[in-house]
């Protein structure tokens, strides 16, 4: 799988910014392919997982370019100048890029990562549900959630998974919020599987504005 990272470690911007960067982007790329926002020309949302990822880690703001999103990160990289986030102009006066081949899939190894920004993994439609099972119950539930999280970024990159996946979470619930005015359930934590994912990919609702990054623990 192709992946490409533009960072700006002069910038610092609060993790929940991400949408912010995200609609920056949008609004100056986003006539070009619809990857730079994931909506048609009517302006409603494509569901699907996100080529293009806008992420603040730790303060530094990142975009991430999946397949066909990576190739476009390059070929826009040298455009990038300035940043305006709400009307705030921040020059660009250094950005770095990383693009290369990463590798995917089950292993034999087990790998150990950590959700650097909150896991959205449970939505309105299944709030009630989750919140009245038991401790061991919606530990299996949110090992489903993540098994089929991953399936989705596997079918987004064209991978096809023959090998049976385990996961193993071990998170803690951070706050009940809302996202576009539905509920939603955060987590943080860690987890442990025995898939190979590249650092900083994200999972659950809202990875294109940040929510779900992972990184690698070694």
């Amino acid at each position: 799988m192709h992946l490409t990272k533009i960072t700006f470690p002069l910038l610092h911007l609060r993790a929940r910014d991400g949408h912010k960067l995200r609609g920056y982007f949008a609004e100056k790329f986003g006539e070009e392919s619809d990857l730079f926002h994931n909506h048609d020309a009517e302006g409603k949302a494509i569901y699907r997982y996100p080529r293009i990822q806008y992420k603040v880690i730790q303060g530094m703001p990142m975009i991430l370019g999946i397949e066909e999103g990576s190739q476009l990160l390059v070929e826009r990289f040298l455009q990038l100048k300035v940043v305006d986030i709400e009307g705030v102009r921040m020059p660009l006066e250094q950005k770095n890029l990383n693009s290369c081949e990463v590798m995917v899939g089950v292993r034999e190894a087990l790998f150990n990562y950590q959700f650097l920004n909150p896991w959205m993994a449970v939505n309105q439609r299944n709030y009630e549900e989750f919140i009245n099972m038991t401790d061991m119950e919606q530990q299996q539930k949110l090992q489903t959630i993540l098994i089929n999280n991953m399936i989705a970024f596997f079918k987004a990159i064209g991978h096809q998974e023959r090998q049976r996946i385990l996961v193993n979470v071990q998170v803690q619930q951070t706050t009940q919020t809302y996202f576009k005015d539905k509920r939603m359930l955060a987590f943080r934590g860690r987890f442990t599987t025995n898939v190979e994912l590249p650092d900083h990919i994200g999972f659950g609702k809202a990875t294109a504005r940040g929510f779900g990054a992972i990184e690698q623990i070694l």
